[in-house]
């Protein structure tokens, strides 16, 4: 099954939403949840799949659901078409500050793997499925990068990430790159979690246990704030602030 190729917009600096044109009867899926507003011809159909195989049964259907249960998403894409005679508009929003990533899957033979909270929309046709890193043991422990999504199609689709955006191109060259900085890259990647150096610098470094290392040809997506950071930094702050409450009050007692 062919994408269908989608006009869009895309609105906002740090907290971005793409608003996307669909003609007379097109259609878009989405992560449920991200949809910010639709006009009054845009009907939508919470769905179990991705809609790229229309003969695909239902046991298909329960087998790659459980793995997006297993990777934290939702069992349900949401489907977006429009069933007036005239063009129509609806947009999508991410969950959390950051940018929104164009990608024509054509480009990249069809086929690109994003972080698991990446995928954001995408054409009609497109199959978005869940990849297991073989690093199982580097997986679970690093926190990222054990559990990837993979898009395929021909058509245009749109990945999340938090704060600024960096592509790099690989000609041969390894980059080592924090787990949780990586949003996505291209077939000819090879994606690896390994760990950070020696012990101490694991323990003390401050960079974390263990490295992504990405090496071949192709593109990387990184981007500077993953959420998994933001809310590290954000848990930290809380925990900063009630300490500081803390011995306010007990030097206010004791005065």
């Amino acid at each position: 099954m062919y994408s269908h190729d989608v006009d869009y917009k895309i609105i906002g600096d740090d907290i971005q939403l793409v608003e996307i044109e669909l003609d007379p009867s097109e259609s878009v899926i989405a992560e449920a949840g991200t949809m910010m507003y639709m006009e009054q011809e845009i009907d939508f159909q919470t769905k179990m799949g991705d809609g790229s195989n229309p003969n695909e049964g239902l046991f298909d259907k329960l087998f790659k659901g459980a793995g997006r249960l297993i990777s934290g998403e939702s069992l349900f894409l949401t489907h977006f078409t429009n069933r007036g005679f005239s063009k129509s508009h609806v947009a999508f929003a991410a969950p959390y500050p950051g940018t929104i990533v164009p990608i024509e899957l054509s480009q990249f033979n069809g086929q690109i793997t994003v972080q698991r909270d990446a995928f954001l929309c995408a054409a009609m046709g497109t199959k978005v499925s869940i990849v297991f890193n073989r690093k199982l043991g580097a997986g679970f422990f690093s926190g990222e990068g054990f559990i990837l999504q993979r898009i395929e199609g021909d058509g245009r689709a749109f990945i999340h990430a938090g704060g600024t955006v960096v592509e790099k191109v690989l000609n041969g060259e390894t980059l080592r790159v924090d787990t949780g900085c990586v949003v996505g890259f291209t077939s000819g990647i090879d994606f690896d979690i390994q760990q950070a150096g020696g012990l101490k610098s694991m323990v003390f470094g401050g960079e974390g246990m263990f490295l992504a290392t990405l090496r071949g040809h192709g593109k990387v997506w990184l981007q500077s704030m993953p959420i998994s950071k933001l809310v590290r930094e954000l848990s930290s702050m809380g925990g900063n602030q009630r300490k500081e409450t803390g011995g306010f009050l007990n030097q206010f007692l004791q005065d």
